[in-house]
């Protein structure tokens, strides 16, 4: 059912209104009394989720009993990062998902459905895991809140991909990710239906009917107004993902009549601090990036390649190769058979050879930089060039040099209208 359903490019939601949206749905919902509340981390602070969190602790109070942050394989928030995104919500609540131990399996997607829906890309059974708490909470309302976005994995981020990947367990993260990367990204990303979205609806629809879920899902998105809620739709089922995604597709898409050169992304520092986040700059950009053009990353916040100790050492034994290499990779390694996601990673930060990725990182080394692909630059040298606070979104002149700059990869997709 859909209890509320609003949202238009040109719109921008006030507190007021999102506030009175929550609140009515919640009416509508009837009487609850344990609720758990699954928001996206600190790297999706954008999202208006802490905002939305704050208005279901409003109205329902101390009958939230837990809040538990949709990590995935990021590292766990900090308690500047909960204050900052969740204000006035008490930290008491938070409980932080561990991916590889905290969880439980629910059921065991089949084989030959994954190998129909990837179009033979792969042929395994998917296990289907949940952090524990949420099947033995005993919870009669699970908030799901986050963002809708064009996604390198899935096509459109978030639905219950924020269940089963962001409290999900390692097999289902790691083998849903290489489904996406080996079914290729650029048949993928601003699509609502995909291979990774068929598997988790055929896992909502076989293993976790029964849980109370209500996906509260938002589009944001930059304008001339600057950064806004363009939508709102609340449901507890498909619909409120299919309009939200409809309305992302006009809102986050940027289709371009012409290739971008060379193309300059900052990455803000409380939010990107490794390259497993950073490398949205990457693939939100692939398919605009003209051959033999260049990508320019300014990452003042970049301290390592994974979220994960053992995703980092894995992407600096492999490093970012195309995506043959990969392939092979896979095939003559143990440990990364055993880390697919690493493995769809290492393929989603490749431009395949086809242009140029240069890193201007905060806290790494050349060295570092270099050892996994990417040319290097000093980042203080980069930053007076390519001024962040000077830039515009879009196209730039830059000492008589077009460059197209993007504030935030987070927000959007880009792409040539002949790569699309």
């Amino acid at each position: 059912m859909l209890y509320y359903g609003q949202g238009a490019p040109a719109k921008a939601f006030g507190g007021d209104e999102i506030k009175k949206a929550l609140f009515d749905s919640f009416d509508r919902l009837g009487e609850r009394k344990k609720v758990l509340v699954v928001p996206p981390d600190f790297t999706r602070f954008h999202s208006r989720a802490g905002e939305l969190t704050q208005y279901a602790y409003a109205y329902y109070g101390e009958r939230i009993t837990a809040i538990l942050p949709a990590l995935g394989t990021h590292f766990k928030m900090t308690d500047a990062e909960i204050e900052k995104m969740f204000l006035n919500v008490p930290k008491t609540l938070f409980h932080v998902h561990n991916w590889r131990d905290d969880v439980v399996t629910v059921g065991v997607v089949p084989g030959d459905f994954v190998k129909e829906v990837s179009e033979g890309t792969v042929d395994y059974p998917i296990p289907i895991q949940l952090n524990r708490l949420l099947l033995e909470g005993g919870f009669d309302l699970i908030l799901s809140v986050g963002q809708v976005v064009p996604h390198e994995v899935i096509g459109m981020a978030n639905h219950n991909k924020n269940i089963f990947v962001g409290v999900g367990g390692s097999e289902c993260i790691n083998k849903s990710h290489f489904i996406g990367a080996t079914y290729g990204m650029e048949r993928i990303m601003g699509r609502a239906s995909s291979p990774v979205r068929k598997v988790l609806n055929y896992a909502s629809e076989h293993f976790t009917a029964d849980l109370p879920v209500v996906y509260l899902q938002t589009v944001i998105s930059e304008g001339e107004d600057g950064l806004q809620m363009r939508g709102l739709f609340i449901g507890d089922d498909t619909e409120c993902f299919e309009r939200a995604a409809k309305l992302s597709l006009e809102t986050n898409f940027r289709m371009l009549d012409r290739e971008m050169e060379k193309v300059v992304v900052y990455l803000d520092p409380e939010e990107f601090r490794s390259t497993w986040l950073g490398n949205k700059s990457i693939y939100r950009t692939r398919m605009a990036i003209a051959d033999n053009g260049e990508l320019i990353v300014l990452a003042p916040g970049l301290h390592q390649f994974g979220e994960d100790p053992v995703n980092d050492q894995l992407i600096r034994k492999y490093g970012y190769v195309n995506t043959p290499k990969v392939l092979q990779y896979v095939n003559e390694n143990i440990d990364l058979q055993n880390n697919l996601g690493v493995a769809a990673h290492l393929i989603h930060g490749s431009s395949e050879g086809r242009f140029k990725i240069t890193y201007c990182p905060g806290h790494m080394t050349r060295e570092e930089i270099e050892s996994v692909g990417f040319a290097y630059a000093e980042l203080p040298e980069m930053i007076k060039k390519y001024n962040p606070a000077i830039l515009k979104d879009g196209w730039n002149l830059v000492d008589g040099e077009e460059i197209y700059y993007i504030s935030n990869p987070a927000l959007g997709l880009w792409a040539y209208k002949e790569r699309f």
